[in-house]
């Protein structure tokens, strides 16, 4: 069973993801906008939209990670993160599939660790589509 997280109205490049990010009012969203840039750069099937208010990054209709901005951090989330390797330790949830990374201005972020997590949980969802 893939237990895959289907969003319909995925396409290549959302206008509105990108206004997402330019929200004048919103300025913690500029830290998550380079961790988006990451998911859209892990293949030419990566496909986005807003949802539930914040942007998320789907193989073809499959999600497999989100970034949201709150009032003093950011979270770059993984809709399998449960199931994801994470040898740095950086995901935190206890939730039975869910996992998030959280950024805070000014606070160093080991940025290997997560870009190598943005890659595993782009390439688990394409296998839990092959598996299907």
């Amino acid at each position: 069973m893939t237990d895959l997280f289907r969003l319909a109205g995925a396409v290549r490049r959302d206008p509105g993801v990108d206004a997402w990010f330019t929200a004048p009012e919103h300025d913690l969203r500029r830290l998550a906008q380079p961790w988006f840039n990451s998911l859209r750069a892990c293949g030419p099937d990566v496909r986005e939209l807003l949802h539930d208010g914040h942007p998320a990054a789907c193989v073809g209709d499959a999600a497999f990670a989100y970034v949201d901005a709150f009032s003093a951090y950011v979270n770059v989330g993984f809709f399998h993160g449960a199931a994801l390797a994470d040898p740095a330790g950086l995901l935190e949830g206890a939730g039975k599939r869910m996992r998030h990374v959280k950024l805070r201005w000014g606070r160093p972020v080991d940025a290997a660790a997560l870009n190598a997590l943005i890659v595993v949980a782009y390439q688990d969802v394409r296998a839990r589509l092959r598996s299907e």
